[in-house]
């Protein structure tokens, strides 16, 4: 009876020990192997299976970007500036406020895949990819806006600095020129970045297909077969542009920031622009993340085992971190502007609480900092992927509300009130800006069927360090060291 009664509790403490590792292999992606050509099987199935939904989808966006992006832009090139509710003295409108707000969301990839791999956070393998391609998405779309904002758009070559018998160089002390170089040194190294973890991926996707799309994929693989002197060049690679793309990162977004900062008007005139418009960035870079995760999820074939509840929990906790450090710097430029005594300042801070507009600040506060610290303590919240999806929407409706209230709103209002105005933004404005959302979403869908957005390799690399392993009476996950 006694070794009958032993016999049934070490059963019972068998079967507790499998739950527990069978919960944590549900719970983590990295606990959770399977078969490697199966998993392969399953990201080109997903790359491969288009239904009329989806085709439905990529027409729709692709008339809006020639109607609303191109054809509104045509027709201001053809018009003139006067088009747009760009009038004295507020010469800075939705475009330049479009334009911050696509150069913040763009870096999300740098953040989450460069900045998390130094760190070496394994929850971010299965998502890197998405986040890397908002990167160079976001910039495409925020590059359009220099030469939307030239006006004489047929003469931006003035903006290169190419020898030519007219002696005509480039203005270097221009924020135009800053944001040209800026945008051209981010998208050239964010697109080697995307494509370097890229290539083995290529490889697998030319292996399983045939066609044009073999031809594709066996151009961009560059001849990858995969050897044990491809990877430890292929890691270096990665190593060497993850660690050189983070500077570039923080030096893209401080340029964006001196457009504003280093000049005189009330309210811009600020030291601390810099590391303010790096935060805002990474918040609604980091919102934009978790907001196409989740449209990845409901709309590609097996991403929900790729893209789990544990990545919306930790991108949450982010997105929590992010919303505590952009509401120190926010309050703390109002702290110093408002002590330090001048009056105009005084007054355009009063303005943007208390005047016309003040919704839009107020609305940029309850975006940004009520409702991310009233939900996302919770974890209930954050491993809810719908209630992010809707969070994570209103934090870039609050960030782009910011970008409102530092440019027209704080121009509106100067030192010389005869010099006050109200910005009023037109339909073509409204059409352009638009239209760059839509190409966004445009170059989205067609990369969701054109390349890999999971980084398979990755994946199963990090499956391969990660295992679950006995430590008294339970089980706990263990990480081995891959070199």
């Amino acid at each position: 009876m006694a070794a009958d009664a032993k016999s049934l509790l070490n059963g019972r403490k068998t079967a507790h020990v499998e739950t527990e590792a069978e919960e944590l292999r549900k719970e983590h992606l990295m606990l959770d192997p399977m078969p490697r050509d199966e998993m392969n099987d399953m990201v080109m199935e997903a790359m491969t299976t288009t239904t009329k939904t989806y085709w439905v989808w990529v027409i729709g966006f692709g008339i809006a970007v020639a109607v609303l992006l191109f054809g509104a832009w045509g027709y201001m090139i053809a018009t003139g500036m006067g088009v747009a509710g760009i009038r004295r003295p507020i010469y800075w409108g939705i475009f330049i406020v479009t334009f911050v707000f696509w150069i913040g969301i763009s870096h999300a990839g740098t953040f989450v895949s460069a900045i998390l791999r130094v760190f070496k956070a394994e929850f971010r393998r299965p998502f890197t990819r998405a986040a890397e391609l908002m990167t160079t998405f976001g910039l495409a779309a925020g590059a359009i806006y220099p030469l939307v904002h030239l006006g004489r758009v047929w003469v931006f070559y003035w903006m290169i600095p190419y020898p030519n018998a007219r002696w005509l160089w480039p203005n270097f002390r221009s924020a135009l020129e800053w944001d040209l170089l800026a945008i051209t040194t981010y998208l050239l190294s964010s697109t080697i970045y995307l494509f370097l973890p890229l290539i083995p991926d290529l490889a697998m996707a030319r292996d399983r297909s045939t066609g044009i799309r073999h031809f594709f994929y066996k151009t961009f693989a560059l001849g990858w077969r995969g050897t044990e002197a491809e990877w430890t060049r292929l890691r270096k690679a990665i190593g060497i542009f993850a660690f050189a793309i983070i500077p570039v990162m923080f030096s893209v977004h401080t340029i964006v920031s001196w457009d504003f900062a280093v000049g005189q008007v009330a309210g811009w005139h600020s030291t601390i622009f810099g590391p303010y418009f790096i935060i805002g960035a990474i918040l609604s870079g980091v919102s934009a993340v978790v907001t196409i995760l989740y449209v990845l999820r409901k709309t590609l074939k097996n991403m929900d085992y790729f893209i789990r509840l544990e990545h919306f929990d930790g991108l949450g906790k982010l997105i929590l971190i992010f919303s505590m450090a952009w509401a120190y710097f926010f309050f703390n430029e109002y702290l110093l502007s408002w002590y330090g005594g001048e009056a105009a300042v005084k007054q355009v801070l009063t303005l943007h609480a208390t005047g016309p507009t003040a919704w839009v600040w107020y609305l940029m506060l309850i975006c940004n900092v009520a409702i991310p610290w009233l939900f996302l303590w919770n974890k209930k919240v954050r491993r809810t992927p719908w209630l992010m999806f809707i969070i994570t929407l209103l934090v870039n409706v609050g960030m782009y509300a910011e970008r409102y209230t530092i440019i027209p709103l704080t121009l509106g209002h100067q030192r010389s009130p005869f010099d006050w105005g109200i910005y009023n933004p037109t339909i073509v404005e409204v059409s352009i800006a638009l239209g760059t959302l839509c190409l966004f979403i445009f170059l989205y869908l067609l990369a969701s069927r054109a390349i890999p957005l999971v980084p398979v390799w990755e994946v199963q690399e990090g499956q391969m360090a990660h295992s679950i392993r006995k430590v008294g009476k339970t089980e706990v996950p263990s990480v081995t060291e891959l070199e």
